[in-house]
């Protein structure tokens, strides 16, 4: 089990522990005042880390990783995030009652410019007023219309839908414990976590708490796993090869498997990969 979930998850994981949703954010204002200013600043936000990135790329080594490290440790504190496969998604969906499609910020900042509805919050309060409040200087909106309440059957299809496009989900913090976000992602969508966790090695994400494993004798070799995992932990090269030290355990690579070859463990209890988050 993560360090999170042994700080915030009372021997259980961090994101299914009911309490870490229920926050009321009319009345608690500094977390209120966390999300509105996270989805207002993004566009800054997103400057600043980039340039951060590039920074520590540039100085020696070991000052590089004083600093990834020093930033890596401030974020657990206010936003970091975790791989979740979909069965535990739909743990999450069960304990929130207040599930909320948004555009995706990252996507929005991206050249492209396609926000795609693909990020869903997960709260116990409805969260229209303070989405309101936070894109309300985005010049090409969202305005309310692009925010859809959703219930468990209509969310867990469109997580489905994600997972066949070869996009993982992840859950987020917004002020630690505060649960409120399960985003829909990879590296190419623009998802900025994965670019400073991946690219940068400034870590906000975590690996999750599974780990994939490959079953060699009902593999095909097709190499659709490869071709959505979203971290590279697959290759084929004649033999499909799983690496367990690049998995984040996100389970995307099984829904692309018709032979139906790929499972998750949990990591704690895989001794090449428990210590490895």
């Amino acid at each position: 089990m993560c360090r999170f979930c042994v700080e915030h998850g009372e021997g259980e994981r961090w994101y299914l522990q009911a309490k870490n949703y229920a926050f009321d954010l009319e009345r608690d204002t500094r977390r209120r005042a966390y999300v509105t200013h996270f989805i207002s600043e993004f566009a800054a936000t997103r400057q600043r880390a980039i340039a951060w990135g590039e920074r520590l790329d540039a100085i020696p080594a070991p000052l590089s990783r004083v600093g990834r490290a020093a930033i890596s440790r401030r974020m657990r504190g206010v936003h970091f995030g975790q791989p979740v496969p979909i069965e535990e998604c739909e743990r999450i969906l069960r304990l929130a009652t207040s599930i909320t499609v948004i555009p995706c910020i990252c996507r929005m900042h991206e050249r492209s410019g396609r926000a795609d509805e693909v990020c869903v919050l997960v709260t116990t309060q409805p969260l229209e007023a303070v989405l309101e409040e936070g894109f309300a200087d985005y010049r090409d909106g969202p305005t309310l219309d692009d925010f859809h309440r959703v219930d468990i059957d209509e969310c867990m299809r469109l997580l489905e839908s994600c997972e066949e496009r070869g996009l993982m989900h992840s859950v987020w913090t917004f002020l630690t414990p505060f649960t409120a976000a399960i985003c829909n992602c990879n590296l190419e969508s623009g998802c900025m976590a994965m670019r400073m966790t991946a690219g940068y090695g400034i870590k906000v994400m975590w690996r999750g708490e599974w780990v994939a494993r490959i079953d060699c004798e009902r593999c095909t070799r097709c190499g659709a796993c490869a071709r959505v995992c979203p971290f590279g932990a697959i290759t084929v090269n004649g033999d499909v090869s799983l690496s367990a030290l690049r998995c984040w355990g996100c389970g995307v690579c099984r829904r692309a498997c018709a032979a139906r070859a790929l499972r998750l463990d949990e990591r704690a209890s895989a001794a090449d990969v428990a210590e490895i988050w």
